[in-house]
């Protein structure tokens, strides 16, 4: 596999963005920079971490030893809600910086929407913007933005988010948010793109994701591909980005293997139609600094 492979979605200010690529949700620190080593070699140009995931050293030392250019490479992090505020948000894009060891990222997103504080989000996208200004971010956006945030944001501030990075899996397939993505002009990326959310959490049944979907696994035994190909391969049909998480090299290969097989029409749609309408991740309504109150240390 190599990375010309790789689909590329133009964001709303020319940037390109891969598909598909790397996430580091959950991944413990001391199996990151193994991990994006390994994917920047199996052919991933993108690696997706956030100052909340407490890997973003570690994401940087596995960019340094890939042997992979840093200008080959599209890294994305986040804003925590700790740093919302404009000022708070200067300090924490600088502390991002400093431990992925970069002069700049690809994508900067705001974490969370926070709408009990929205004037401190919108402050904090406000400081993203100078970023993007400084070039010292190619694009920013946000994260788990519902409707109303999104269109309360954009009115308050003056670029559009390229990104919107949500839930998104053949469970929880957000038809009504991704049209406001098409209409706004806003890049739609998944994460849990393969529903993990789903049934990695304690007590949940495995059997009750998307990859033991009998549509879906009578699609992978069809093409010979494994449920998660099956699921990644649809979202590269509907045109979204994905960032599906792993540690393990045979399963970064294989989430990765999936550019040499399509799916018609009518199986999109027949997948489409498995949606539950049920998130399985936090409601970002409902998240704050007093429900969620995770610092970031930036000394």
């Amino acid at each position: 596999m190599t990375p010309a492979t790789t689909p590329a979605l133009t964001l709303n200010n020319g940037v390109t963005i891969p598909a598909l690529g790397l996430g580091v949700f959950q991944s413990p620190p001391e199996e990151t920079t193994a991990a994006v080593e390994t994917a920047l070699r199996d052919g991933y140009r993108l690696i997706d971490t956030a100052a909340a995931y407490d890997n973003e050293r570690e994401v940087g030392e596995g960019i340094r030893r890939s042997g992979v250019p840093r200008d080959e490479i599209f890294v994305t992090t986040k804003l925590w809600i700790s740093d919302y505020g404009y000022d708070s948000a200067l300090v924490g894009f600088e502390a991002s910086l400093r431990r992925l060891g970069v002069d700049n990222v690809d994508l900067y997103l705001l974490h969370q929407p926070v709408p009990t504080h929205f004037e401190d989000t919108i402050s904090a996208y406000k400081a993203a913007e100078t970023f993007l200004a400084e070039g010292r971010a190619r694009a920013i956006g946000v994260s788990n933005f519902g409707p109303e945030h999104l269109r309360t944001l954009i009115d308050s501030t003056d670029v559009v988010p390229a990104v919107n990075q949500v839930e998104l899996h053949p469970y929880f397939t957000q038809p009504a948010l991704r049209e406001l993505h098409a209409e706004l002009g806003i890049v739609t990326q998944a994460w849990s793109p393969l529903g993990g959310v789903l049934v990695y959490v304690p007590g949940a049944d495995e059997s009750h994701g998307p990859l033991t979907d009998p549509v879906i696994t009578d699609l992978a035994a069809q093409y010979g591909k494994t449920p998660a190909q099956v699921v990644l391969r649809w979202h590269i049909e509907h045109g979204f980005g994905a960032i599906p998480k792993s540690v393990k090299p045979h399963r970064i290969a294989e989430n990765f293997d999936v550019f040499d097989f399509t799916l018609t029409v009518e199986e999109v749609a027949g997948i489409d139609a498995l949606d539950k309408g049920v998130s399985g991740g936090p409601d970002p309504e409902q998240l704050s600094p007093e429900t969620y109150p995770k610092v970031v240390d930036n000394s």
